[in-house]
């Protein structure tokens, strides 16, 4: 999905993807995701950063397990609502207005834990290129990354979708380790993919 339909939507509160996030089987399936993050360890996580955050669903879900959690999204609207959502919620989480392909500097580094619940498989290629770059610049040496996104195809105003060819080229130190199918939305599947941090440029490596 385009920026300027992304701002459309907000503007009229048609979010769908809202309504998508809401599917009991994507909140079980998502839940499972996040207890296996934690698994062994006791809050605070470490740091957590949702790309594309919109009005903040998943990052205060995290406030609440106890992650230290940045929200970045390109509308104003979109930092403003999930602002007041994690006020009401009576969780700490830090929203920032910002492009996910050039990150405000503001966002900081080290971050453990990255969500893209639906904003990659709207990008086209170099901007996907260039998300992956600037991921790279925030992630810590062993972070994981969630990201949800349509299977590829065209399908009226869907985003464009993701295959994990494409995953792997903008993101290439990084490796996909989980492919789930999480349901089919609209008429297109989509899946939840886990990637791991495998290399960071500069880093030597044995042999």
């Amino acid at each position: 999905m385009g920026v300027l339909r992304y701002r459309v939507s907000h503007a009229l509160g048609f979010r769908p993807w809202e309504a998508a996030a809401r599917q009991p089987d994507l909140s079980r399936i998502l839940a499972a995701e996040f207890d296996q993050e934690q698994a062994g360890a006791q809050p605070p996580f470490g740091t957590a950063l949702d790309l594309g955050c919109g009005t903040g669903r998943h990052a205060i879900e995290l406030a609440r397990r106890g992650w230290q959690v940045t929200g970045v999204d390109i509308v104003p609207k979109a930092i403003r609502l999930a602002t007041r959502r994690a006020r009401a919620a009576g969780v700490d989480a830090r929203f920032l207005k910002g492009d996910i392909t050039a990150l405000p500097a503001e966002v900081g580094t080290g971050y453990r834990l990255i969500l893209d619940f639906g904003a990659f498989h709207g990008l086209t290629d170099p901007e996907r290129h260039t998300m992956g770059r600037q991921v790279d610049t925030v992630a810590a040496a062993d972070a994981i990354l969630l990201m949800v996104a349509f299977e590829l195809g065209r399908h009226g105003p869907l985003p464009r979708g993701a295959a994990p060819a494409d995953l792997t080229a903008a993101f290439p130190g990084w490796t996909i380790i989980d492919d789930v199918p999480l349901l089919k939305w609209l008429g297109r599947m989509v899946h939840l993919y886990r990637l791991r941090r495998t290399e960071v440029p500069g880093t030597p490596t044995s042999g």
